[in-house]
């Protein structure tokens, strides 16, 4: 029989956990053909794995490429480090569906909550869709590299409804039934559950709260209730206001949201902050009950580095009722706000109280200046600055940021890695936040880190296991049933790695690439040779292939 490619004398991991053996591949259609000794088959393309492993492509469940897949076909870049799918339109906003005249609030709600530059979603989103379902088939037509599993967030279906008072106030039960028709409707299309948040960082359009949060008990009942009635999808929220503690209230409502919608939940998220790390094994003791029925929260294997400057505010300011002036201020006002002593003052009360912004100026060093006469402070801690000074040290915050025009840029390390967790069933992997916070920090590569820093280095869990993880477990979660795992008749979405080279490569890179040349940071991948996608070879030796063989999967669907 010929098929149109045959992987030979590979390492097979096949994506459900059971120890990798050597085998033949083959391809046929989009679909793996047969795994095995294969003697006789000819085919259109022959590639020898000797070396290789060869496992299902990996899936992250927790991205926001809802703008990026309009000028980035690749999905880049987290097709580099071999994901094959990536679910989007999480945390409650997104791009669909919505009115050609309130464009501009859909785009500040990602501005504010995912930290894409305004110009770069003006000048690169193509807005060829008004409906969910329009915006899934555009996805389609427009052509991407890899897959697409769209969830639909709950802030643009109330802004469809309600118009602006989405933002201030609780949905009628006329449009609370009216949002429920739309969200069966995506979910009808092919969306694989609806997202939201209550997280009190989540600002949108003008500094306003993000329209989902205004949901009320009710409202998010009958949504989850669309799911029940439909028999499928899923539900991802953000749950916790505090990152130290749940809430009773918190807790109540992931019970709430399984009982009613009968579906798995994803909640976001689990990490050891280094303030407080006692808090996550406390949330984890106090929420067990609603993991074991299957709300599963989800963690990263990568430490929270982020970049941060002034001239975008970051979304951890957001809680602070002394920020809300900042927000999508133009340059000139920010500078003359942040140099405000009564701001400052009420700023200095505000972190009396835990929150999302720790005021570690050790913690918190000088990555970057564009004046030339502060070269030298690069690489200096905002304490060590601050005592060079005799100031306190967020005095200096503000002043280093203005000093230079609020081009200055700030690294801090905010979290490290629960190894325990890595292997722990009651925990998804995931929160990459792939094309956000563009500019900030780049998460993508957590898949070719969990292998090569956690499996080959500091063997934390096995290989099979860290496959299983960021294969068939999100997978089966989402009701992905063709893709996570290799056997007869699956999607060919396929990674082969080579086990001794496979990482993400360290330091992010910055790229002028976006719309307009914004810049973001990326991650390179290391050790991937090539990445199928529905039978189609995308990348080879790290190189694009010039093909596109990804689509807008459908849930629901026997065969995506």
């Amino acid at each position: 029989m010929a098929y149109d490619i045959l992987i030979k004398n590979g390492t097979i991991v096949d994506g459900t956990g059971r120890p990798a053996y050597r085998a033949d591949l083959a391809i046929e259609a989009g679909r793996i053909a047969e795994i095995g000794s294969i003697q006789n088959g000819a085919a259109a393309k022959v590639i020898d794995a000797s070396e290789l492993i060869v496992a299902p492509g990996f899936i992250d469940p927790h991205t926001h490429y809802d703008g990026q897949i309009c000028w980035d076909p690749l999905v880049t870049c987290s097709s580099w480090h071999g994901v094959t799918t990536v679910v989007m339109g999480n945390c409650g906003v997104g791009l669909a569906p919505c009115k050609p005249e309130v464009r501009e609030v859909a785009t500040w709600d990602l501005v504010n909550v995912e930290a894409i530059p305004f110009e770069v979603l003006k000048k690169g989103v193509t807005w060829d869709w008004e409906t969910f379902p329009q915006y899934m088939d555009a996805a389609d037509k427009r052509g991407t590299g890899i897959n697409l599993a769209l969830l639909a967030p709950l802030t643009p279906f109330r802004h469809y409804v309600m118009g602006e008072e989405s933002m201030d106030r609780e949905a009628t039960t006329d449009e609370t039934a009216r949002i429920k028709a739309l969200i069966k409707e995506a979910v009808t299309a092919g969306a694989f559950g609806f997202t939201s948040t209550i997280a009190p960082q989540h600002i949108g359009y003008k500094g306003r709260p993000l329209a989902c949060r205004m949901a009320s008990r009710e409202e998010l009942k009958a949504y989850a209730n669309a799911l029940k009635e439909l028999g499928r999808g899923a539900i991802e929220i953000i749950v916790t206001r505090n990152p130290y503690r749940m809430a009773e209230d918190e807790y109540a409502l992931l019970d709430m949201l399984l009982t009613e919608s009968g579906r798995p939940v994803t909640w976001l998220s689990l990490r050891r902050r280094f303030e407080n790390p006692k808090a996550l094994d406390e949330i984890l003791r106090v929420a067990d009950p609603v993991i074991k029925r299957g709300a599963l929260p989800q963690i990263s294997n990568l430490p929270l580095v982020a970049q941060m400057g002034l001239r975008q505010p970051s979304i951890g300011f957001a809680p602070y009722p002394s920020w809300k002036p900042a927000f999508n201020a133009s340059l000139e006002d920010l500078k003359r706000f942040y140099a405000d002593p009564s701001f400052r003052a009420a700023f200095r009360e505000e972190l009396r109280k835990p929150g999302l912004f720790s005021p570690d100026w050790q913690g918190m060093t000088v990555y970057t200046v564009s004046n030339p006469e502060m070269k030298h402070l690069e690489g200096k801690t905002v304490a060590d600055i601050a005592a060079e000074r005799g100031k306190d040290g967020l005095d200096v915050f503000f002043d280093l940021a203005l000093e230079d025009n609020l081009e200055l840029r700030y690294i801090t390390i905010r979290a490290d890695i629960p190894n325990e967790l890595l292997d722990d069933p009651r925990t998804m992997l995931g929160i990459s936040d792939g094309g956000a916070h563009v500019d900030q920090l780049c998460s993508a590569g957590y898949c070719t880190d969990l292998i090569g820093t956690f499996v080959r280095d500091r063997r934390v869990l096995s290989l099979e296991r860290a496959i299983k993880r960021i294969t068939s477990d999100p997978a089966a979660f989402f009701g992905m049933n063709d893709r996570g795992r290799l056997a007869p008749g699956l999607a060919a979405d396929i990674v082969l790695f080579d086990y001794n080279k496979i990482a993400s490569a360290g330091r992010p890179e910055t790229l002028n690439d976006l719309p307009g040349g914004g810049k973001r940071l990326v991650v390179r991948a290391q050790g991937i040779n090539y990445t199928i996608v529905n039978g189609e070879i995308l990348y080879d030796n790290e190189k694009h292939t010039g093909r596109l063989p990804g689509r807008a999967l459908r849930s629901g669907a026997a065969l995506s």
